[in-house]
C-alpha cells in the first residue's frame, strides 16, 4: 500500500468511527426525550390526579 492508501484507509476508519458514536448518542437522545416525556406525564397525573 501507498502511503495515499494508508490515509485513505485512516480517514475511512475515522468516518466509521464517527458515524457510530453519533448514532450511539442519537439513540441515547431518543430515549432521554422519551423519558422526558414519561416524567412529564407523571408530573401532570400527580398535579392533577382526577383529570
Amino acid at each position: 500500500m501507498t502511503g495515499g492508501e494508508y490515509v485513505a484507509a485512516a480517514y475511512g476508519v475515522v468516518f466509521v468511527f464517527l458515524l457510530v458514536y453519533v448514532a450511539i448518542i442519537a439513540a441515547k437522545l431518543v430515549r432521554l426525550q422519551r423519558d422526558t416525556a414519561e416524567l412529564l406525564e407523571l408530573a401532570r397525573r400527580r398535579e392533577h390526579p382526577d383529570a
